[in-house]
C-alpha cells in the first residue's frame, strides 16, 4: 500500500503536524525538558523516551498497552540508526549529505522515504505503519536537537571568551 503524507513544523517548535491530503492525521511532539516525545498517527499513540547520557537509546512505548514495544539505537556519527520492533530490525539513514532526505528500510521490503527542510516535508511509504512513520521523524528530530545542543555547548564558551 503506497502512503503519501506531508508534515509541517515551525522552525523552533518541537511539534510536527502530519497530514494526508491536507487533513491532519497525526503529530509528533517533544515534551520539553524530559527527553521524551509523544506521537500519534491514525489513532495509534506512542511515547519515545531517550535513555542514557553518552550512549543513548530510545525506548518506544505503546500508550494503549503501556509497555515498551521497541528500541531505537544510534550510531556515533549521527548518520544512521536502528529501530528494533517485534524481533525485526529496521534501518534509518540519511540519503544525502545535506540531511534533507532520509529513509527507513528493512530486508523484508519496508521502504519509507522522507524529504524536507526544518519546517516542511514529505513522506512516501510502501507501508501504512504508524510506528515506523513516526519513528523516521523522531530520529531526524533527535539528531537535529543533538546537533543544536553540541553547537551550543561548543560555541557559547568560545563566544564568552571572545567577548572578554
Amino acid at each position: 500500500m503506497q502512503t503519501k503524507l506531508s508534515w509541517k513544523k515551525n522552525f523552533f517548535s518541537g511539534l510536527y503536524t502530519i497530514y494526508s491530503n491536507s487533513q491532519q492525521i497525526g503529530e509528533l511532539k517533544d515534551v520539553p525538558f524530559t527527553q521524551t516525545a509523544t506521537g500519534e498517527l491514525n489513532g495509534k499513540k506512542y511515547i519515545f523516551k531517550a535513555i542514557g547520557f553518552f550512549k543513548q537509546r530510545t525506548d518506544i512505548i505503546d500508550v494503549a498497552e503501556n509497555k515498551v514495544i521497541g528500541v531505537i539505537t544510534y550510531n556515533d556519527w549521527m548518520t544512521k540508526a536502528s529501530i528494533s520492533v517485534n524481533n525485526e530490525t529496521i534501518n534509518w539513514k540519511y540519503d544525502n549529505w545535506l540531511s534533507t532526505k532520509w529513509s527507513i528500510f528493512s530486508s523484508k521490503g519496508i521502504k519509507i522515504q522522507y524529504s524536507g527542510s526544518s519546517t516542511t516535508g514529505q513522506i512516501d511509504s510502501n507501508v501504512d505503519d504508524p510506528l515506523l512513520l513516526l519513528s523516521g521523524l523522531y530520529v531526524t528530530n533527535y539528531y537535529w536537537q543533538t546537533t543544536i545542543a553540541v553547537l551550543v555547548a561548543v560555541f557559547v564558551p568560545l563566544w564568552t571568551v571572545v567577548l572578554h
